[in-house]
C-alpha cells in the first residue's frame, strides 16, 4: 500500500504543478585545476609555426602540403564519419517522432464492399424472412483523430530525451571527425617516420657489409681473427633482420591510411611512395584550461548529452505510475448505396475518452523506474570519468611532445659529435693511424644515433597530433536548451 500512497501523492502534486514529473537535468559540477601542469612547458616551445589549440584547420599547421591534402580527403570520404553522419539521420527521425506524439493524430479511411448472402445458412434464412436480398452493399468514409493527452509529462520527457541524443549524435559527428583528421595525421607522420628509418637501415646494412668484407679479407690473410669476422656476420645478420620488421610496420601503416581514406589497400602506394621529411611540429598556442576541455572536445559533449538523456528517462518511467487519457473521435458517413452516401441519413459520429492505468502493476512500474536511475547513475559516473580522461590525454601528450622535442635536441647534439668523430677517423685512417675497422664502426655509430633521431622526431610530431586530438582540435559547441526547435534541414 506504500506504493500506491506515493503514487497517489506524487499524482496530486503533478496535478498542482503541472510539469512533467521526474527529476528535471542540472549539468553536473566538475572540479578542474586552473592550468595544465604541462602548460608552462608547451607555452614555451619554439617552433617553426604556431598554431591554434581552437583551430580548426589545425593539420595545416605542420606545412605539410601532402598532409593537408589527405587530411582533407578523408574527412569527405572517411566510412566512419558517413556512419556518424547517418545516426544524426536517425537521432532526428527518432526527434520528430517524439514531437509527433505530443500532438494529435489523424486518419482518412474508405470502403466500399459487396456481400452475396448464402440461403443455406442459418443467418441467410432468418435475413430472407425479413426480406433482406441476397446482394447487399456498403459503402463508408470516415475521418478520424485522437489524442494522448500528456498530463504528467512522460512523452514531453520522452522528447526531452529524444532532443538530448540528437544533439549528441551532432557531437558524435564533430568527434568523429577530429579522431579521423588526428589519426589520418598520425598515420602519415608513423609513415614518412618509419621510410627514414627503412633509409637508415639500409645504409646501416651497407656499411656493416663494407665491415665484414674489410675483417674477410684481412681474416683470409691471416691478419685478423676468426672470432672478429664471426662477430661482424653475426651484427651484419641482426642489422639484416631489422629492414623487414621496418617494412612490415611501413606497410600496415600504409594499408591502416587507406582504410582511414576509405579506400583499398594500396590506393596510396604512389602518392607516398617516394620518402619525404618528417612534418614539424607546430607551436601551440590558445591551450585554455581543463574546463574548457567540457565545451572543446566533441566527445565530452556526447557523454553529456548520454547523460541529459538519461535523467530525461528517469522522468518517462515515473509516468507510468499516472493514468494515461486519450480522445478518439470519428465522423463520415455510411451507406448501402453510393446515391445516398453522403446524405443527411448516412452520417455517422463517434467520440470516445479513454483511460489506461496501470494500477495493479506498480511492482513493474518501480522495477522500470529503478533501471532508468541505474543507467542514469552509469551514465553520470561514465561522464566524469571521460572528463578525468580527456585531462589524462592532454597532460600525456604534452609530456610526449615536451620530452620527445628534447630527446630530439639531445640526438641532434650526438649526431653532430658522431659526424666529427666519422670524419676524424676517416682521415685518421687515411693517414695510416686507424684501420678501416675503427671507421666503419663509426660510421655505425653514427647510424644508429640517426636511427633513433628519425624516431624521436616521428614520436615528437604524433605527440603534437595527440595535442590538438586531447584538446578537442578547435571543435566548440553549447548545447542549446532542450526547448530549442529542431533547424528545418
Amino acid at each position: 500500500m506504500h506504493v500506491h500512497t506515493s503514487a497517489a501523492l506524487l499524482l496530486a502534486s503533478s496535478l498542482m504543478a503541472g510539469c512533467a514529473v521526474g527529476p528535471d537535468y542540472h549539468r553536473p559540477a566538475i572540479a578542474s585545476p586552473a592550468t595544465f601542469l604541462g602548460s608552462p612547458a608547451v607555452a614555451d616551445r619554439v617552433a617553426p609555426t604556431a598554431v591554434s589549440g581552437t583551430d580548426l584547420a589545425w593539420w595545416s599547421g605542420f606545412g605539410d602540403p601532402t598532409l593537408t591534402g589527405l587530411v582533407e580527403r578523408a574527412l569527405a570520404q572517411n566510412l566512419d564519419i558517413a556512419q556518424a553522419v547517418a545516426r544524426v539521420t536517425q537521432a532526428r527521425a527518432g526527434l520528430r517522432e517524439a514531437d509527433a506524439a505530443l500532438l494529435p493524430s489523424g486518419d482518412v479511411t474508405a470502403s466500399a464492399a459487396a456481400l452475396r448472402l448464402s440461403r443455406d445458412t442459418l443467418q441467410g434464412r432468418q435475413l430472407a424472412a425479413f426480406g433482406v436480398g441476397r446482394n447487399q452493399e456498403a459503402y463508408e468514409g470516415d475521418v478520424g483523430a485522437s489524442w494522448d493527452i500528456d498530463l504528467f509529462g512522460g512523452l514531453r520527457r520522452d522528447r526531452e530525451a529524444a532532443f538530448d541524443e540528437y544533439q549528441g549524435s551532432r557531437a558524435g559527428v564533430a568527434a568523429a571527425r577530429l579522431a579521423v583528421a588526428a589519426e589520418v595525421a598520425d598515420t602519415y607522420i608513423a609513415i614518412r617516420g618509419l621510410q627514414e628509418r627503412l633509409a637508415v637501415a639500409n645504409e646501416q646494412v651497407s656499411t656493416q657489409q663494407r665491415l665484414v668484407d674489410t675483417i674477410g679479407l684481412q681474416y683470409r690473410k691471416g691478419v685478423a681473427a676468426e672470432l672478429q669476422l664471426r662477430q661482424a656476420e653475426g651484427v651484419l645478420a641482426q642489422v639484416k633482420g631489422t629492414v623487414p620488421v621496418l617494412q612490415v610496420a611501413l606497410d600496415a601503416a600504409l594499408n591502416a591510411l587507406d582504410v582511414l581514406m576509405g579506400e583499398q589497400p594500396g590506393a596510396e602506394r604512389v602518392l607516398l611512395a617516394a620518402p619525404s621529411a618528417i612534418p614539424t611540429a607546430p607551436a601551440i598556442t590558445d591551450i585554455g584550461s581543463p574546463a574548457d576541455l567540457l565545451q572543446r572536445r566533441p566527445d565530452l559533449i556526447v557523454a553529456e548529452r548520454r547523460l541529459a538523456a538519461s535523467n530525461a528517462r528517469i522522468g518517462s518511467a515515473i509516468s507510468e505510475y499516472f493514468p494515461k487519457i486519450s480522445l478518439t473521435g470519428l465522423v463520415g458517413t455510411a451507406a448501402t448505396g453510393p446515391a445516398s452516401l453522403f446524405t443527411g441519413g448516412a452520417f455517422q459520429a463517434q467520440g470516445v475518452a479513454g483511460l489506461r492505468w496501470r494500477l495493479f502493476d506498480f511492482g513493474r512500474v518501480d522495477a522500470e523506474i529503478k533501471n532508468a536511475r541505474g543507467r542514469n547513475a552509469e551514465a553520470l559516473a561514465a561522464y566524469r570519468l571521460s572528463v578525468l580522461r580527456a585531462s589524462e590525454d592532454v597532460e600525456n601528450a604534452f609530456s610526449a611532445l615536451v620530452n620527445r622535442e628534447q630527446q630530439q635536441r639531445t640526438l641532434v647534439t650526438g649526431e653532430t659529435s658522431l659526424a666529427r668523430a666519422q670524419q676524424s677517423s676517416m682521415a685518421a685512417y687515411k693517414g695510416g693511424v686507424v684501420s678501416l675497422i675503427e671507421v666503419l664502426d663509426a660510421d655505425t655509430r653514427l647510424l644508429e644515433t640517426r636511427d633513433a633521431l628519425a624516431q624521436a622526431r616521428t614520436e615528437s610530431a604524433r605527440a603534437a597530433v595527440a595535442s590538438f586530438r586531447s584538446l578537442g582540435g578547435g571543435w566548440n559547441a553549447v548545447p542549446a536548451a532542450p526547448g530549442t526547435k529542431l533547424a528545418a534541414r
